[in-house]
């Protein structure tokens, strides 16, 4: 049995598209504009404390047992169902800014 190309695509991958013609495509698509403040607030936003944990390398095992935080509301924090207060975002902030200092001081 024959096998007849069905796509313009290249076989190893997609075409390539210039920088204008993919302006154009954007601006061509209903879909993506204009956003209204309602699309902004059904988008759902990356938790704080999951980009530290994973710019850390952490799992979030280690990072709850290294910085005293219960495994289930770190969980519950990364996946939105609930908020830090201001003293734990703070301490977020310190743990951003000087892990291993934090690691030391909770250590000795």
């Amino acid at each position: 049995m024959k096998k007849t190309r069905i796509s313009s695509k290249k076989r190893n991958g997609l075409r390539p598209m210039t920088q204008n013609l993919i302006e154009r495509a954007a601006l061509a698509d209903p879909d993506a504009l204009p956003l209204t403040p309602a699309d902004f607030r059904r988008m759902k936003r990356t938790p704080r404390i999951k980009i530290i944990r994973r710019a850390l390398g952490l799992t979030q095992e280690v990072f709850s047992s290294r910085y005293r935080i219960p495994l289930g509301t770190l969980r519950d924090w990364e996946q939105g169902r609930a908020t830090p207060d201001q003293p734990t975002q703070a301490y977020l902030t310190v743990i951003a800014r000087s892990p291993k200092g934090v690691q030391q001081a909770l250590e000795g």
